[in-house]
């Protein structure tokens, strides 16, 4: 029997995964990347890298579907709402799922495999959000939670019998100590991203999030990948400045920025490298200078010089301001 496991790069998707071999099941696995994965944050690639991990770990070839400008469209308008900060987890799920029928359907598999434990998030682990999601993306009954189908009705392929109900488990709630203790079990003791996770949870991120929506409704993924970045100050209605925290961060806004962008650099003297997106009228471009300047290794000095040009090749001018105060610097900051 061939069924489709949803990989993440996460234990529990892992664990699933791993259950269902073990059953005899012939698996698929498949992913869908997402800019906002915490999985392989650092390297800017979404899920993929450790949901690659994961599957070539299983003996696994991976299927990966980017959907980043499907997700931007639902953060803008989700049907069904936010969780507690910018997370539209219903409706993300309800998007991996359409993704892996598409596929399931394509492989003449006959259904899906997902490390769902009931309970453990709140927003889309619950048994009606569950259903909810199910008869939305159209698989309803063909989702099978090896970690938690005790707990649950059982599905169409337990009754058929596709697969041993009676081997799968009862794990219920947000403890992670029954999933670790099996991973011991079952041999895997090296998964790339313990629990999984989305940025969209973050409470920092998603005041960042919101002030991009509220200042720019238009975004792109380019302004999203920027808001992963850096130190954000917020200068007017039209303009912010990201500033970087260390040589990988200031790298990455140098390849972020757009024609048009102002980039800011110190002069003489360690420091950021940093991006300003928007309309600068001179005084903006003074107060960014100072910011940067908060930022640069002085030695005690309370001055410093800040080159600063149009992106890509425009002249470039040069300010020597005052470090700006540690309570206005807050102020701007997001």
């Amino acid at each position: 029997m061939k069924a489709v496991a949803l990989i993440s790069g996460g234990l529990d998707s892992t664990l699933a995964a791993k259950i269902a071999q073990d059953l005899g099941l012939e698996l698929l696995a498949f992913n869908m990347k997402s800019p906002f994965c915490l999985c392989d944050l650092r390297a800017g690639n979404g899920c993929i890298h450790g949901a690659l991990s994961a599957a070539k770990r299983l003996g696994l070839k991976l299927v990966s579907v980017d959907v980043s400008n499907e997700i931007l469209e639902i953060i803008r308008r989700p049907r069904f709402g936010y969780g507690s900060n910018m997370n539209p987890c219903i409706d993300c799920r309800i998007l991996l799922f359409k993704k892996a029928k598409e596929y399931m359907r394509k492989e003449a598999a006959s259904f899906i495999i997902t490390g769902e434990v009931l309970g453990q998030r709140p927003m889309s682990q619950r048994i009606f959000t569950m259903r909810l999601i199910e008869r939305e993306a159209g698989v309803e009954g063909f989702v099978v939670r090896p970690l938690c189908a005790k707990m649950l009705e059982p599905t169409i392929p337990e009754k058929s019998g596709w697969i041993d109900r009676e081997r799968l488990l009862g794990i219920s709630g947000r403890s992670r100590k029954p999933q670790i203790h099996l991973a011991k079990e079952l041999g895997i003791n090296d998964y790339p991203c313990p629990s999984g996770g989305c940025l969209l949870t973050d409470p920092g991120f998603s005041k960042r999030l919101k002030d991009l929506m509220h200042y720019t409704p238009d975004f792109s993924l380019n302004d999203i990948n920027l808001l992963k970045l850096g130190r954000h100050f917020r200068i007017s209605h039209n303009a912010k400045l990201i500033v970087g925290r260390n040589e990988g961060e200031n790298e990455k806004i140098m390849n972020l920025a757009h024609e048009g962008d102002y980039i800011f650099l110190p002069q003489d003297v360690i420091g950021p490298t940093c991006m300003g997106r928007g309309d600068f009228n001179q005084d903006m471009l003074k107060l960014s200078c100072q910011i940067a300047a908060r930022y640069c290794d002085l030695n005690g000095n309370i001055t410093a010089r800040i080159i600063y040009k149009r992106f890509p090749g425009e002249e470039e001018d040069v300010r020597e301001v005052f470090v700006l105060g540690e309570k206005e610097l807050y102020s701007y900051r997001i």
